[in-house]
Formats: structure tokens, sequence, C-alpha cells
């Protein structure tokens, strides 16, 4: 009988362990390719496992984090315009948030302009900031690191 108790605790205890893990729905890649002499468009791609969802870079204040970007200085890079977002764009009044939401499912690209300084290979690195969320709860934000060589 204490067999079976030790036995039915322990399986207990890892039950409640892989339902505490964190979940992670987002996958990321990004990737750049030469537009001109020292001109790059860097495409920072995330693939989002259904049913959760990722939100624009333009969701309002009051509503949940946007995903953002930051971009580490290098001297030999310049970072032009704003990133653009090419994906199935959703938006939605969301009872939670009191807001109209706009989000992606699925796939959603960020594309980036930079130029390098001529003749040179560096790397572009930074970090994306975003939530994701489903009908029923959302994620604490995160944040995933990147490298690109732009060469």
């Amino acid at each position: 009988m204490k067999k079976l108790l030790t036995g039915l605790f322990l399986m207990f205890c890892l039950a409640m362990t892989a339902t505490a893990q964190q979940q992670n729905p987002v996958s990321w890649t990004a990737g750049a390719v030469k537009a001109a002499d020292g001109l790059y468009k860097v495409t920072i791609t995330a693939t989002v496992t259904a049913p959760w969802h990722i939100y624009s870079q333009s969701t309002p204040d009051g509503g949940p984090v946007p995903t953002s970007f930051s971009f580490n200085k290098n001297p030999l890079v310049s970072v032009t315009g704003k990133t653009a977002e090419k994906g199935d764009l959703k938006t939605t009044h969301d009872k939670n948030f009191g807001v109209d939401v706009k989000y992606y499912g699925g796939k959603v690209q960020f594309i980036q302009t930079v130029k390098v300084k001529a003749g040179v290979k560096t790397n572009l690195t930074g970090a994306v900031n975003f939530m994701v969320c489903n009908d029923t709860e959302c994620l604490p934000p995160s944040s995933w690191e990147f490298s690109v060589k732009l060469n």
C-alpha cells in the first residue's frame, strides 16, 4: 500500500511539473537578403502555433504588449524606416483589454531595411519583445535575441 501511495504521489508531482512548464507557442527565425549595394532586407519571422496569436506593432495603448524591435548599435549599420509587417492581419475588439487589437496567427514576417557601410561584413543584432494570447489566456511578454549576417 505504501509503494502504491508513493507511486501515485510521484506521478501526481510529475504531472504538475509538466503542466507548470512555460508554454512556447512561438518559434523565430531571422535572415537577410541583399537588395542593392550596401542595402539589406532583414526578415524576422514568427511562426505561431494555433490557437495562439501574436500582436502587431501598432496595437493600441491599453491593450496587450505590442511586438517591438530593438537593434543594437553598430557603427557599420544604419536602420532605415519602420519595421514592416507581412502576414494575415486581423483586427477585433478584445473585451478583456477593452480596445481593438491587431494580431497575427500562423506566420508573420517583420521586415527591416538596413544600410551597411560599403565593402564591410558585419552582423545586425537585437531583440524582439512580444506577447502571445489565445482566447482564454495570455503568456507573459517574452524576448528573443537575434543576430543576422550582413555580407
